[in-house]
């Protein structure tokens, strides 16, 4: 069988000029690999569900926290769930909403990132990240609105401007920068007052990670849907501190010593007053 005069050859469409977005590459030459281009079922149905996520600004960069639970109804889906990611070099991004597609939005949007740098051969600024995030949580509204939403937390080191800097969404892409922290998630009420308990100017690294496992601790203690440590099976929360020299996921050895301190100071006084 002879072979055409095209074959071995890229598809017009990877050779054409165009934006320096992968996602606006795909929804306009493959739309149903996206996310939101997914045919949905008819009828409702449960999906797992992954809260909580918390953020805290430090003295030279940002600390984001995730527990590790996913709720699929009244049932605990799974036990250890990450939730807390590497965006890029230099940013994370937590999930909170209907796992599966935000697992999925995560993924597009790290190539999104690495996309961008390759064609521009520059990183795309802090603003430009959420930004460019926001416009993917929008695409999905559609399944937000039949219940599988995405709401995301953001957080990163700014090179141009030196610091860590938060921002939060809603389902329908807004973006919104974050004073000194946040959370979100089903336990997000809990975490916040935590936070705003905690939180102090001048945090340095040790102190921001210890607020922001806190945090999760006292959302696990009023949502159900928020896992708190667990020191028998030795789950503890997924901790990522952002700064000058880019992500770092905190190791497990660490995390326990972290997490057995704030049990110490929480024994016989579960409120945390110290």
């Amino acid at each position: 069988m002879s072979l055409g005069p095209d074959a071995g050859r890229l598809p017009a469409a990877y050779l054409a000029a165009g934006s320096s977005s992968f996602t606006e590459f795909l929804g306009a030459h493959a739309p149903q690999l996206l996310p939101s281009g997914r045919r949905l079922p008819a009828g409702s149905f449960e999906a797992p569900h992954g809260t909580t996520i918390v953020s805290a600004t430090f003295d030279g960069g940002v600390v984001m926290a995730g527990d590790r639970r996913a709720t699929m109804g009244n049932i605990i889906a799974n036990r250890d769930m990450e939730k807390v990611f590497a965006a890029d070099e230099y940013s994370a991004v937590g999930i909170a909403g209907t796992a599966g597609i935000a697992i999925e939005l995560v993924k597009l949007f790290q190539v999104e990132l690495e996309h961008y740098e390759k064609i521009e051969g520059a990183l795309l600024s802090l603003e430009g990240k959420a930004n460019r995030l926001a416009s993917m949580i929008r695409a999905n509204l559609g399944m937000a609105m039949q219940g599988l939403s995405v709401v995301p937390l953001f957080a990163g080191y700014d090179l141009e401007r030196p610091g860590g800097r938060i921002f939060s969404y809603d389902v329908t892409g807004g973006c919104y920068e974050e004073k000194d922290h946040h959370s979100v998630g089903s336990g997000s009420l809990f975490a916040r007052g935590s936070l705003r308990k905690l939180w102090r100017p001048g945090l340095g690294t040790d102190e921001a990670v210890s607020v922001a496992v806190e945090a999760i601790y006292d959302a696990a203690d009023d949502d159900s849907a928020t896992g708190g440590p667990d020191l028998t099976r030795r789950i503890w929360p997924t901790v990522a501190v952002i700064d000058d020299a880019g992500v770092r996921f905190l190791p497990d050895d660490e995390l326990r010593g972290v997490v057995e301190q704030v049990l110490a100071q929480r024994d016989g006084n579960p409120g945390g007053a110290r």
